[in-house]
């Protein structure tokens, strides 16, 4: 199915049916465009649909994310609990696709294969994996920034006889339910010990007969405090959600906190320990992004908290050995994202848990019976792989965009990328990537910046068709600046001394090693006022055509 000529099929093609992707595709239709919408799964829901885990929940207080019901697409839309868990989050976007009516233009159960720029009509020939081939004037990638999982490289993983799988592929029912949660009877391992497996480890604790948690490398992590919301509660969010929608929309995150002004070299011991006592006990990451505000710039600052958190953690788990382990010892807090947890470290406690240490002794194989490490053998019969993404650019690399001259995306950006506001890089014309590499979206509370994103890019769109363009590119120089400030700024802090998920490291054939940052860290304001600068100078930095 491929058209000829100047004129292109559809308008816009939008990949992916994340919380981003479903809006980004509602303002495009509204807006009177024509669009195609593309997406891996049966339905909408990104992240929501893929990752069914046990004790899978959103870490951002739930009225905070939810932008369809602080913009009014969905204003009844109740929350049940402050920080809403993976059931209740897919209802919501279930809900909110069915306000906006989007599952219409959406293709489900297929992906883009191939996408190439025809430079001779300025469009894009999107191929899925039917065989079929579209056309567009616009490419806009939705497909989220920890969409594409990642599997480890160990010898023997396809041997392994028991149960196994990622935990963004955990086995459901026909009704979408996870199966087998009930661990009775069986020795299971985790094997990661981020954010999803911080999750999942509690959960898994309270039935396995004997559950093993393989660790690499601990991660600081902080209590959730998650609580039921009530009628009363949740009728006196809604009538102020004009007031903190702009609240979030004026912080560095978009997550409801904004960091105390001062600086923690400046307080007195006592009155800094008193004021971490107060942020541990709040709900959610206030810790993290409402502490003093040289937290990830000074790192003797960032030591009085880490000391905190790490004295919180000893005192939470009884073998003193298992303490230790649990305490990292290669970041500073906060410089890669942290879990938050629910009776995690109170699980180390209990006498089914083992602790694996595989920097110790790292795993040597999977067999068909369990792991082999290099002390020892652990006879399982089930294997949870909570082992992360691809992050950003990960399901990017994964599909063959190919632009001017023929240039793979994925090789002009194998050192790390390049991009103009995070949201186009040269080469690759109308091609848009939402909650991308190097924009403020992806740092950010993603059900809000996303959405703010998506309504920039609907503005930029629209002001080109109605002035008969067809073509939008980075200028070189544009480029270059915003990727050479992108670098600049991570480098600046403490961020960059951590190997997180927002880091890509690639080691070059000569050895040495290349870290690029994948996210901009200038904070959303401020990315979001250098955007409405752009676009009121007519989209400057841009070369129209």
């Amino acid at each position: 199915m491929v058209t000829s000529g100047n004129k292109p099929q559809y308008d816009s093609i939008v990949i992916g049916a994340g919380v981003t992707g479903i809006y980004q595709t509602h303002l495009l239709a509204e807006a009177g465009m024509k669009v195609l919408g593309i997406e891996a799964g049966e339905d909408v829901g990104g992240t929501w649909y893929w990752n069914r885990y046990p004790g899978c929940r959103l870490d951002t207080e739930s009225y905070a994310y939810g932008y369809f019901a602080l913009k009014g697409i969905i204003p009844d839309w109740e929350w049940s609990e402050n920080f809403a868990g993976q059931p209740e989050m897919l209802r919501y976007a279930n809900r909110a696709a069915d306000a906006m009516d989007v599952r219409k233009y959406y293709k489900f159960n297929t992906k883009v294969t191939v996408a190439i720029f025809d430079e001779d009509d300025n469009l894009w020939r999107v191929t899925l994996d039917s065989g079929d081939t579209f056309t567009c004037r616009f490419l806009i990638s939705a497909t989220g920034p920890l969409s594409a999982s990642r599997m480890p490289d160990i010898k023997g993983i396809e041997t392994f006889k028991g149960e196994s799988f990622h935990s963004s592929r955990w086995p459901t029912d026909a009704d979408g339910n996870p199966e087998g949660t009930d661990f009775s009877g069986k020795r299971v391992a985790v094997i990661g010990t981020g954010a999803t497996g911080v999750q999942i480890i509690p959960i898994a604790a309270q039935t396995a007969d004997e559950l093993f948690v393989f660790q690499r490398t601990p991660n600081w992590c902080t209590p959730l405090g998650n609580t039921p919301l009530s009628k009363e509660e949740m009728d006196d969010l809604r009538q102020r959600y004009p007031t903190i929608l702009e609240y979030v929309k004026g912080t560095d995150t978009s997550f409801p906190y904004h960091r105390d002004p001062r600086k923690g070299t400046d307080v007195p011991e006592a009155e800094r320990e008193a004021f971490f006592e107060e942020l541990y006990d709040q709900p959610g990451y206030g810790i993290w992004l409402s502490g003093f505000r040289d937290l990830l710039l000074n790192k003797e600052s960032n030591k009085f908290l880490a000391d905190f958190v790490a004295r919180k953690i000893r005192e939470r788990v009884n073998d003193p050995e298992v303490a230790e382990k649990l305490i990292p010892k290669d970041h500073p807090f906060g410089a890669k994202r942290v879990p938050m947890e629910t009776n995690y470290y109170e699980t180390y406690n209990k006498p089914n848990v083992h602790l694996v240490d595989i920097t110790q002794a790292p795993i040597e194989e999977i067999t068909p019976d369990g792991i082999r490490t290099a002390d020892g053998f652990y006879e399982l019969d089930v294997i949870i792989y909570a082992t992360g993404f691809d992050a950003v650019t990960g399901s990017l690399d994964r599909i063959d965009i190919r632009g001017k001259g023929g240039a793979r995306l994925k090789d002009v950006w194998a050192e790390g990328p390049v991009t103009y506001l995070g949201l186009q890089a040269r080469g690759f014309p109308n091609f848009y990537t939402l909650v991308g590499p190097h924009n403020g979206s992806t740092f950010c509370n993603v059900g809000v910046c996303g959405g703010l994103q998506a309504e920039w890019v609907t503005r930029m769109i629209d002001y080109m068709q109605e002035r008969g363009l067809t073509v939008a590119e980075p200028t070189q120089a544009a480029e270059d600046q915003w990727t050479e400030e992108v670098y600049r700024d991570f480098a600046r802090t403490l961020l960059a001394e951590a190997n997180a998920w927002w880091v890509k490291t690639t080691t070059k054939p000569d050895g040495s090693v290349v870290r690029r940052t994948l996210v901009h860290v200038g904070g959303g304001p401020e990315y979001r006022k250098r955007c409405e600068q752009v676009a009121y100078c007519d989209y400057e930095g841009f070369e129209l055509a």
